[in-house]
């Protein structure tokens, strides 16, 4: 609800259990989401979802947020820790350095061009291959 719904909004993956609600609640006390909320929410649902929410104070759902693209993956309560370990354990499983490139280049794609986008792409390849080949090396 308001701040923690911004809040959740800056996470890369959000899973949500069964009774969750999200609500920008500011508006409601005439105040303004003012955390990033509402560029992450237009980001992540569109302009006339994410008006809707926030002029109305609403509530959403587990399986709206689901479908609409608040959250990546809806479980019960029960589940919630396992779920979060079997993704801990996948995350961490993962070349960090190329993750952390790749989180770049999907943040910066909507303002380049597609040709601009695979030029970016491949000098970061280039970038991960000499790493890599450094590592062997050592």
């Amino acid at each position: 609800i308001g701040a923690g719904f911004q809040l959740a909004l800056h996470c890369d993956i959000r899973i949500a259990t069964e009774d969750v609600q999200f609500c920008m609640f500011e508006p409601a006390l005439g105040l303004v989401p003012d955390l990033g909320g509402t560029q992450l929410l237009l980001d992540a649902i569109g302009y006339a979802k994410a008006v809707e929410i926030c002029a109305t104070a609403r509530r959403v759902g587990a399986d709206e947020a689901d479908r609409s693209g608040l959250v990546n993956l809806v479980v019960g309560n029960d589940q919630l820790a396992g779920t979060v370990d079997d993704l801990v354990t996948a995350l961490l499983s993962t070349n960090h350095d190329a993750v952390t490139e790749t989180k770049r280049l999907l943040l910066g794609a909507r303002d380049r061009s597609y040709d601009d986008q695979r030029r970016a792409e491949r000098e970061i390849q280039v970038q991960r291959l000499r790493a890599l080949m450094s590592l062997a090396n050592a």
